[in-house]
């Protein structure tokens, strides 16, 4: 089993621009598919971090005295890179959601495919599971992970129905939580709103909204001028963020504009949105969804 197909390897690190004996850094490592690359094209002085919070993917170390592997969320990149001497860099690259690997490890939780335990962590030290979400939060807070996380509708239905089947016994696996919504579950669309809540359990259970602003933050804050950001995302809610934020360098509102109507930008975009060809879809099913934004620090 490949441990993770990297999606458009070559358009994601092409989108870097990278100088020979510049540093760089891929937040989410997993198998190690753009960071290869990345290294291929860099001269013996250049150096590349990875970040990556599964301990899985610590087994994918590659052997290169330019490369240093994080065993960190990258929601800390700016604190972990400082502990190795490092405030700025060239280029970041970033492959959000779930990887190949975790959504194929039944027991991770992550696969509407099988039945496995409540879960959904990307790393094991994280306090927080899919376990304690579903049994554990109260109504409003449920109907908000379903309704922000999932863009559910029936996001209040969904939640009543988990509060009441918890009374009886806790939810404890994937296949009991599929039981206990069954009646929202018809056979025709079974599989995307099963796809739905999964992804919004698990955006709560990791806080990857969260985890994304503070990311795209610090990324502005030590990136070199001049210095590119390639990030891929896998739904609406990742790209809106990403789009925003290297459009005007804001989540919300827009910036202030000054006396002459002009207001400044922190990016210049590079290119239009990229998707993946037929090919690629074809070769990796992952890929699907995905899309790739690439911007410079002006």
């Amino acid at each position: 089993m490949e441990y993770h197909n990297p999606v458009l390897l070559k358009e994601t690190v092409d989108g870097l621009n990278i100088k020979p004996d510049g540093v760089y850094v891929d937040v989410t490592f997993g198998g190690g598919g753009h960071s290869k690359e990345i290294l291929r094209r860099l001269g013996p002085n250049g150096k590349l971090f990875a970040f990556d919070q599964d301990e899985d993917a610590l087994a994918n170390a590659l052997a290169d005295e330019r490369f240093v592997l994080i065993n960190e969320n990258f929601r800390y990149i700016k604190r972990f890179l400082r502990f190795h001497g490092v405030r700025s860099v060239d280029g970041i690259l970033g492959d959000l959601g779930v990887s190949s690997h975790q959504f194929d490890v039944p027991e991770r939780g992550f696969s509407t495919r099988f039945d496995a335990e409540l879960d959904m962590r990307m790393s094991q030290k994280n306090d927080l599971d899919a376990y304690k979400v579903v049994n554990e939060y109260d109504d409003a807070s449920l109907r908000r992970v379903f309704y922000d996380y999932g863009e559910l509708k029936n996001a209040p239905a969904l939640s009543r129905t988990i509060i009441e089947a918890r009374l009886h016994r806790p939810i404890k696996t994937t296949d009991e939580l599929k039981d206990a919504l069954a009646k929202y579950l018809p056979e025709k669309v079974r599989n995307k709103v099963l796809a739905q809540i999964y992804q919004a359990i698990r955006i709560e259970v990791n806080q990857e909204m969260d985890v994304l602003k503070e990311f795209l933050e610090q990324s502005l804050e030590i990136l070199n001028p001049g210095g590119r950001l390639s990030v891929i995302s896998y739904h609406s809610l990742e790209d809106r963020l990403v789009k925003r934020f290297m459009k005007n360098g804001m989540f919300e509102g827009e910036p202030e504009r000054d006396f002459f109507g002009n207001y400044s930008v922190p990016f210049k975009l590079i290119g239009k949105l990229i998707i993946p060809n037929e090919e690629e879809i074809k070769i990796n099913n992952r890929a699907r969804s995905a899309k790739l934004r690439i911007a410079e620090k002006i």
